[in-house]
């Protein structure tokens, strides 16, 4: 088992081993004392894993209910959003108790939300249970739902007391679902870490998986430490996101998130090349080691398409958005442009 620690506005351990949700119990109880937990995961989760989390959270002395809501993006929403806050009055939890993720980035992103608002803030821990929540979206405080308008528009930064990552869960993800985790995980190569990407060009991510999440961790940890609230390095995580974003929401979310996101980095990536923004073409290394792991290379819909959603982004401010490209293998850095020269941006990237 790793540990990792974020020193953020709240100080946590983040665990990553095997087979942990068996011992969940007890590891929250050292940690964050006993109390009422509310366990928040989706259909699918809940068929495999609540009955073993619920059980060693039982044994260990919690009262444990649980709201089950439907998977899938659709479910990310003010309306489900608003069924869980009642759901949490119904059920007497006080701000002495806690909520657990427990799933990937939908649970985690609403639960989170839920948590930083109910009572204006109880405890939260995150288990998550794919690869994309275990690299990513479990760590660093990032809570949101979505609106009609664009994804994650309504949200929080509200930092867990704890993430519990066992990576045995992933055992059960369909290829797809794990692809989307590789997507994020060959991210943060490009931006943060040459040698991990090398790394990953070479080797396999299911193979080396707990070196993997622990390095993605440590990756993000430190990008949180210094900018917990997004207003300076914190924004290069989003690379691929802006252009990825727009694919989702063109596509009804039938494009998944980590499959966008891979194409939003081949696109970004080319076309900062080919407007100047950066002296070498990484696409094609980029493009290389995403299709090793099974993940898409190529936008379905077209410019003017992604440019119109693209506007509602969380990155535009005023008549600007702020665009993440590599500069070099391994580091990413932010570029403003005005919007109305997006649409030229995006068509650099075809």
């Amino acid at each position: 088992m790793k540990t990792v620690t974020v020193n953020a506005s709240k100080d946590y351990n983040i665990y990553i081993g095997n087979n942990l949700l068996d011992s969940c119990g007890e590891r929250i109880k050292n940690e964050l004392g006993v109390c009422s937990a509310a366990i928040i995961t989706d259909d699918n989760v809940n068929a495999l894993y609540a009955d073993r989390a619920e059980k060693s959270l039982s044994c260990a002395g919690f009262r444990t209910v649980k709201f089950v809501f439907p998977h899938g993006e659709d479910s990310k929403s003010l309306g489900v959003y608003s069924d869980i806050l009642n759901f949490l009055a119904e059920n007497h939890i006080t701000r002495s108790d806690m909520i657990i993720s427990l799933g990937g980035g939908i649970p985690g992103d609403i639960g989170g939300f839920a948590a930083a608002t109910f009572l204006r803030g109880i405890k939260l821990v995150q288990m998550p249970t794919t690869l994309l929540s275990a690299v990513d979206s479990s760590v660093g405080g990032k809570t949101a739902v979505n609106l009609s308008a664009g994804k994650n528009l309504a949200g929080a930064f509200y930092q867990p007391n704890m993430v519990i990552c066992d990576y045995s869960t992933l055992d059960t993800l369909p290829p797809e679902i794990f692809a989307d985790g590789c997507a994020e995980t060959i991210k943060y190569g490009v931006i943060l870490d040459k040698d991990f990407f090398e790394f990953l060009q070479n080797n396999d991510i299911k193979e080396n998986i707990e070196y993997v999440i622990t390095r993605c961790v440590e990756l993000k940890r430190d990008i949180v430490d210094m900018d917990e609230k997004d207003l300076g390095i914190r924004a290069i995580l989003n690379f691929g996101h802006t252009i990825g974003h727009a694919i989702e929401i063109n596509s009804e979310f039938e494009i998944s998130h980590g499959s966008a996101v891979a194409i939003g980095m081949v696109m970004a990536s080319k076309a900062a090349y080919k407007t100047g923004m950066c002296g070498e073409d990484f696409s094609g290394v980029i493009c290389e080691t995403l299709k090793k792991n099974n993940l898409p290379v190529s936008c379905p819909y077209s410019p003017e398409e992604l440019f119109k959603v693209s506007c509602s982004d969380k990155k535009r401010n005023g008549d600007t958005i702020t665009l993440i490209v590599p500069e070099k293998m391994g580091k990413c850095v932010g570029k403003k442009i005005p919007v109305e020269e997006m649409l030229d941006f995006i068509k650099a990237g075809f």
